[in-house]
């Protein structure tokens, strides 16, 4: 049990900017899938999905919760029945991409702090 305690911080001590990746990523990915629809919302709002919902409405017209489910289903490849994944599909992407950047962000201020140091 101890050499586990102890082979684990000895990975800590050795492996810093990958372990700050890790946490980061696994904080940031619930928080961008609770708020995907809101981020899939403004996403939408601001015309940069370009498309049209499966109710062949401009997305970037609509507003409220129809604005938010059409830019997720848009995000995740169209709707369900269109052969897309749908909502769940976008607020994945919206996930994958949250948990990918807060990695990113930490793994480099944690080189960058390295360097420094």
């Amino acid at each position: 049990m101890f050499d586990f305690i102890d082979n684990f911080t000895d990975f800590l001590r050795e492996n810093p900017v990958k372990c700050v990746a890790a946490v980061a990523a696994v904080v940031a990915a619930p928080v961008a899938l609770v708020c995907a629809p809101a981020i899939a919302a403004t996403i939408g709002a601001a015309g940069l999905l370009g498309t049209t919902a499966t109710t062949g409405t401009v997305i970037s017209t609509l507003s409220g919760a129809a604005l938010a489910n059409a830019s997720l289903a848009a995000l995740g490849g169209g709707a369900v029945s269109a052969g897309g994944f749908g909502m769940l599909g976008g607020t994945v992407v919206v996930g994958a991409a949250g948990a990918g950047a807060a990695g990113t962000v930490g793994a480099g201020a944690t080189a960058l702090a390295n360097k420094m140091c």
